[in-house]
């Protein structure tokens, strides 16, 4: 009895997240869902992000079970940033992301970043509104992370394998992962990169300049996920 509940649930999701989209579409806003478990290095991801930005201009919206702690870490790049606490809800949603826009000053940025809850089940079934999810793993997981979470590796535009810095101290098989990852999703962008080094991160910052550019183009924020792969 509880799958029309969740169908429901799903549905009314969806029907605010197209809204967002058509909202980022029309600002020319490229909007990326960031996926990935607790520790993997979302915002470690972000505040290298966020030093490296040059002449685009972001925002950021974080998501987290308690604490404003990830939000302060961003804040000091002195960027509009806000934080929703799911006071225990394991994803975010798209009516929490419609609320915490009133609270950014999203006018004029090219990119908004979003780092959802840490978990790689639940945030795959729910639609923000964003161009592309991208999910960050790291050396540490392990290499059968794709096989074990197919879904939400399935929907990845882009796949950023973090901590490349400790492959020679773990027993990671890097080419096993590249494999799983080609044959669940061909399309999705594997950047491999350290965001204690910088090793990579060229690559990632490259990805993330021309899905902005692309978004910027008439009908270009309303692109499908498999639309935002390279």
């Amino acid at each position: 009895m509880q799958i029309p509940v969740i169908q429901k649930v799903l549905a009314a999701n969806d029907l605010i997240a197209e809204e967002l989209r058509a909202q980022f579409e029309n600002a020319g806003l490229f909007v990326v869902n960031l996926l990935g478990s607790p520790g993997a290095g979302k915002t470690s991801l972000l505040e290298r992000t966020l030093e490296r930005a040059g002449g685009m201009k972001m925002g950021v919206i974080e998501g987290d079970l308690a604490t404003s702690l990830d939000a302060d870490r961003i804040a000091r790049f002195g960027v509009p940033v806000v934080q929703i606490n799911t006071g225990g809800g394991c994803h975010l949603d798209a009516a929490m992301v419609r609320k915490a826009l009133g609270s950014l000053d999203a006018s004029g940025l090219d990119v908004l970043l979003i780092e959802n809850v840490g978990n790689l089940i639940c945030p795959a079934e729910f639609d923000l509104g964003e161009a592309c999810k991208a999910v960050v793993c790291s050396l540490p997981e392990g290499d059968d992370k794709v096989l074990k979470y197919p879904a939400i590796f399935s929907l990845a535009s882009a796949v950023v394998l973090n901590k490349l810095d400790l492959l020679n101290y773990l027993n990671f098989n890097l080419p096993d992962f590249r494999r799983h990852l080609a044959e669940l999703n061909p399309d999705a962008a594997l950047v491999e990169l350290s965001c204690l080094t910088g090793e990579g991160f060229d690559r990632w910052m490259e990805w993330l300049e021309l899905e902005a550019r692309k978004a910027r183009e008439p009908g270009g924020g309303s692109r499908s996920p498999a639309q935002c792969r390279e």
